[in-house]
């Protein structure tokens, strides 16, 4: 394991990318709930977005883990790049083929893509955050 010494993150960088999260995820349900398409198109968009946002955040900590020295197997590792990968091209699919105006396809992409970007942020800055609690010990703790 590496000795790396790890900053905390700052309390603005926290929130933006909890607001980051929640804004794009926020909007990119909206956008579904009231697209004019079928429930079961509903339920591809659903579920596209809680399996990118698994995705991504299983990447990152794969990606941390071997930065850090901790064992990921490269099965694990590379399932996570491709279902990323997946993720990006059936929401590519989806909206190439959806009858939708070309501004909604771009607000469920750009929603979509700011979703994932906010919960890799907010996954770093939750493993940060632990690593430099674990660093300070339970005095440095008290003083949070």
């Amino acid at each position: 394991m590496s000795t790396q010494q790890s900053n905390r993150p700052t309390g603005a960088f926290v929130g933006a990318s909890w607001l980051a999260m929640a804004i794009g995820a926020g909007v990119y349900l909206v956008g579904v709930w009231n697209a004019a398409m079928g429930l079961n198109e509903k339920g591809y968009y659903l579920t596209l977005l809680m399996y990118g946002l698994f995705a991504s955040v299983s990447l990152q900590k794969s990606v941390r883990d071997r930065l850090e020295g901790i064992k990921v197997t490269g099965i694990y590792f590379g399932l996570c790049w491709i279902s990323v990968g997946m993720c990006l091209l059936l929401l590519t699919v989806g909206l190439w083929n959806a009858t939708l105006a070309s501004s909604e396809k771009g607000f469920f992409a750009m929603s979509f893509v700011l979703a994932l970007f906010g919960a890799v942020a907010v996954q770093k800055n939750v493993r940060d955050i632990a690593l430099a609690d674990a660093q300070a010990g339970p005095a440095g703790r008290a003083m949070d």
